[in-house]
């Protein structure tokens, strides 16, 4: 039989639809957004639980003239297959397809861009302001979730819009959860909303008693409806609301699309500023959904006629490991809390939260709170783990500044999602933590290379001073591959993982291991490749950096972020910080764009960060490289084994090292008139070099190797500075 579906021309023919027609609509778009979602993921539940309150909506409402706003936008597939998007709903979320948020370029009827939460109120009330301005007429809805409303931003939206009285409709999706379920004192309040069937019945009859009185009752009736300080403070629900400056309506079945219909109507008769509570089943119409709505919010695919998930074999993921780590770590450390803005599962701390209950804090959608919160933890010696995402992270940017990092207060980021997220998108891409972290002043961040490293880090993170941020990707670790044994983590020490003398690739976190890959697929063309581990984005090894930029005079950078002012930024303010001879660059990251969604394969190929592409740049910055330093020589096998993988470099190792190159390849050109300090600066280095092998002055040079570089007239080699033979200038050296 055809499906009525496929028969509309949505969303004009919703209002010539009968009330049995609609419900067969939302049974059939319930079962196209259940097959697509199998075979895509997506979030499954929460727009399950939204169908009927969309169909409503549409139904009644002019889109896209009439504008709705979806917060987060998690709900809104219902809405896209009523808005034209059915031809193309199996696209969902797929690499060139459909966004699974709404998108003003997408559709006209996304009237605005959401994907993080308790925006639309404030978007919805710009709108309708806008409206009022321009003398023009039409509806303004906004649909936020009681999830959503816990966030601050929602609030502040809502008392602005009842102080300006504007026309505004604002649907409450009461769904009793967000991702997991609502804490606070206001998801207490809306269950009591929900569960005084005495006072909702109380409050109905009174209604029908006034409404029976012959000729005055329906006004009487309306009359105690608009009286504040009368019956309605003790019968009716919402006084929250109402105290803000809205008219209450609610809560309805947010699955009765008539009663729905009806009272939007009635909303837009009323004018002003109007809140409809409208109470939904997250998962409505597939059963696993709504037993488990926590497990079917967002899948990555699942089996529809069983319900299980779709499950990869393999490592266990970035996330896992750090709820691992954690709660093993709290087993020895009274000291550590863990805090989450709503995501215990997806962060990982729903263990520790079952373990250790007073030490563990769900603030709700509310990163700015969740970090000033670890601020006052940590003015009082504990130490708080914040585990937020990188995108969500953003939002609380000025609390880590002013509340964190100007007191110099001992917090834990956890910054989960850092990188490409795949098919979420734009919205939730972790592409600027790097950058907008690395900005502030005394803090340290890092990025494992895999699981292993992420084990290491957290421990060394809760031994540091200070703010510091550990941000890991949406992925799987690397197993076997993973760099064993991992060294053990020092403050803004990298690692050189691969000897090499051709080309450096430095890279950092996710990007690690397909560098290395990188450097196994340029062996096989005769290039060696040098390997750097970077671990730490701030403060950088900048001695390791100096020493792979000069013994291979090309460094390719490769990170998965931004490309504007995140590593890549840091290693060239270093190298040009210190100055030296030419080095041929270049910078592997993600575009100054925003990415779109996808797999996160097909985005890493799309920006370039597979190990074919990073092998390619290394190539080319070879077969280009015109202007960097003369080829160096290679380090005897002595020094060879000594930097093996794994191994670190001492600073004076890295310099004396460099300084025995510089002797061997730029011999000293004569300056008239300075021939005899030339030559002692000259018979200096090559002494210092041929003294100062790895293992015989480990820890710097002697007084005597000081002596005699001061009396040549150069900067200590102890402050980092070489002598750039052939310089025109007594004065003038080069940061190694």
């Amino acid at each position: 039989m055809a499906r009525l579906l496929d028969s509309l021309d949505l969303p004009q023919d919703l209002k010539r639809l009968s009330l049995q027609d609609l419900d067969q609509l939302a049974s059939e778009i319930r079962e196209e957004i259940i097959q697509t979602v199998a075979k895509t993921g997506g979030h499954l539940a929460p727009s399950l639980g939204a169908v009927d309150l969309a169909i409503a909506l549409h139904a009644v409402l002019d889109s896209p003239r009439d504008k709705i706003i979806w917060d987060v936008g998690h709900q809104a597939y219902a809405h896209k297959i009523l808005t034209g998007r059915h031809a193309v709903f199996g696209s969902l979320r797929q690499y060139g397809g459909i966004s699974g948020f709404p998108r003003r370029d997408e559709s006209p009827h996304d009237a605005f861009n959401t994907g993080h939460s308790s925006t639309s109120i404030s978007a919805a009330l710009g709108m309708a302001k806008a409206r009022d301005l321009k003398g023009e007429n039409f509806a303004v809805v906004a649909v936020i979730g009681d999830g959503s409303l816990t966030g601050g931003m929602a609030f502040e939206a809502l008392n602005h819009a009842g102080h300006l009285k504007t026309d505004l409709i604002v649907v409450l999706n009461d769904n009793e959860m967000s991702i997991s379920p609502n804490v606070g004192a206001l998801a207490s309040y809306l269950a009591r909303l929900r569960t005084e069937p005495r006072l909702l019945k109380l409050r109905q009859d009174i209604e029908r008693i006034l409404e029976g009185i012959p000729r005055i009752g329906k006004e009487l009736a309306e009359s105690v409806r608009r009286l504040k300080g009368s019956v309605k403070y003790l019968v009716v629900p919402g006084m929250l609301f109402e105290n803000l400056g809205f008219t209450y309506l609610g809560p309805l079945d947010g699955h009765d699309i008539p009663s729905i219909m009806r009272t939007v109507e009635d909303a837009r008769a009323k004018g002003g500023p109007v809140l409809i509570h409208v109470v939904t089943k997250k998962g409505r119409g597939y059963p696993p959904a709504e037993a488990d709505p926590r497990k079917f919010h967002g899948v990555g695919g699942f089996d529809v006629a069983s319900g299980e998930l779709s499950r990869s074999s393999g490592p266990p993921t970035y996330t896992q490991v750090f709820g691992e780590t954690i709660v093993e770590l709290a087993a020895g450390d009274p000291r550590i809390v863990a805090i989450t803005a709503a995501m215990p599962d997806g962060t990982g701390l729903d263990t520790f939260g079952r373990l250790y209950p007073e030490r563990f804090f769900d603030v709700g959608i509310a990163e700015q709170h969740a970090v000033t919160l670890a601020a006052g933890l940590a003015s009082q010696r504990l130490i708080p783990v914040a585990a937020i995402y990188s995108t969500f992270l953003q939002r609380a940017y000025d609390q880590i500044v002013h509340d964190v990092a100007l007191q110099g207060l001992h917090v834990v980021f956890a910054v989960d999602r850092a990188g490409l997220v795949g098919e979420d998108g734009p919205t939730h891409h972790g592409a600027f933590d790097l950058a907008y972290l690395r900005s502030i002043p005394g803090i340290t961040v890092m990025a494992p290379a895999d699981e292993e490293e992420l084990v290491g880090m957290l421990s060394a993170a809760l031994a540091m001073d200070g703010p510091v941020a550990v941000r890991y990707p949406r992925s799987q670790g690397w197993g076997q591959a993973a760099l064993r044994p991992a060294s053990p983590i020092e403050r803004g020490r990298g690692v050189l993982v691969r000897d090499g003398d051709d080309v450096a690739i430095v890279a950092i976190g996710s990007m690690v291991h397909p560098s290395l890959q990188a450097a196994g697929l340029l062996e096989r063309k005769g290039i060696r490749a040098a390997v750097v581990n970077a671990r730490f984005a701030k403060p950088l090894d900048e001695d390791l950096l100096f020493y792979v930029a000069g013994r291979c005079g090309r460094v390719v950078v490769v990170e998965e972020g931004t490309s504007v002012g995140g590593f890549g930024s840091a290693v060239a303010e270093a190298l040009a910080r210190r100055g030296g001879h030419a080095i041929a660059f270049r910078h592997l990251a993600l575009p100054d764009a925003f990415v779109e969604h996808g797999s996160r394969e097909a985005l890493l190929a799309a920006c370039g960060l597979t190990p074919s592409h990073i092998a390619r740049a290394a190539v080319d910055l070879c077969e280009a490289d015109t202007g960097a330093a003369p080829k160096r020589r290679n380090f005897p096998a002595r020094e060879r084994n000594e930097l093996a993988a794994g191994a670190e470099v001492t600073r004076w190792q890295a310099q004396t090292m460099l300084l025995r190159d510089w002797a061997v390849v730029r011999p000293p050109k004569p300056v008239p008139g300075r021939a005899s300090r030339r030559a002692a600066a000259w018979t200096c280095c090559l002494w210092i070099a041929g003294c100062s092998r790895p293992g015989k002055k480990p820890d710097g040079p002697s007084w005597r190797e000081r002596s005699w570089w001061t009396a040549c007239g150069r900067t200590s080699l102890a402050s980092g500075y070489l002598v750039r033979p052939g310089s025109s200038s007594s004065r003038q050296g080069s940061r190694t």
